[in-house]
């Protein structure tokens, strides 16, 4: 299951990850966010152990999406220590994300 970051969990959950991190910047009156949602929930499943994956309700916790610029969603952000090492805007095909969380933690 997809981990629900908020503005006071971030910094700890993806900030000072040891591990890559995935986060799903979304709202729940977003169509596309919600077409995602089960393609992140897979992603957290299949990378359990390797990388965090999760979801950041924009409606809820406006700060984090602000900081980072983000302006459309769904937007996928993956840290590594970090530090976003990728931004997808819109939805992609479950391989896009796949690849984008390997080289991350490669």
């Amino acid at each position: 299951m997809a981990i629900q970051f908020t503005d006071d969990n971030f910094a700890n959950e993806v900030l000072q990850s040891d591990q890559p991190v995935l986060v799903d910047f979304w709202a729940p009156w977003c169509p596309p966010c919600r077409a995602l949602g089960p393609t992140i929930d897979k992603l957290a499943e299949d990378f359990d152990g390797e990388a965090k994956v999760g979801k950041l309700n924009i409606d809820d916790f406006k700060a984090m999406a602000t900081q980072y610029g983000v302006t459309s969603i769904p937007a996928v952000l993956v840290f590594k220590e970090g530090h976003v090492v990728e931004n997808l805007v819109g939805v992609h095909a479950e391989e896009k994300y796949v690849k984008a969380l390997k080289e991350a933690a490669s």
